[in-house]
């Protein structure tokens, strides 16, 4: 994951700061604290992240395109503008119907 030192007091189009790759998932670590993390990614079409568990709480923001998110085995379709929270301990899963950016920002209960 890479990570960019961005900006303070400046206006930021997300969408704008990561790139696609051709059968990729490309990451940008936005703000990395003890109490979380904000990360941007950029999935091309039919990309995926295995369905898994984290130890807190992660809403993802999507930024353009269409994603699926799959929370408890529950399927989601998120547009553009969209948002959902991933629940701590319970399995979710990211899959790309098209080409798409996301927002997600994690956080951490026991900092």
């Amino acid at each position: 994951m890479e990570t960019k030192s961005f900006e303070t007091a400046k206006v930021v189009n997300f969408a704008h700061e990561v790139n696609y790759s051709e059968n990729g998932i490309v990451s940008k670590r936005i703000l990395e604290k003890k109490t979380g993390n904000v990360s941007l990614f950029a999935f091309d079409k039919g990309q995926s992240l295995s369905e898994h568990t984290a130890p807190f709480d992660a809403m993802v923001q999507v930024l353009e395109g269409k994603a699926e998110i799959i929370i408890n085995k529950n399927s989601f379709l998120l547009i553009a503008g969209e948002s959902i929270i991933m629940p701590a301990n319970i399995t979710h899963a990211v899959n790309a119907i098209e080409q798409f950016k996301m927002l997600l920002t994690m956080i951490k209960e026991n900092a």
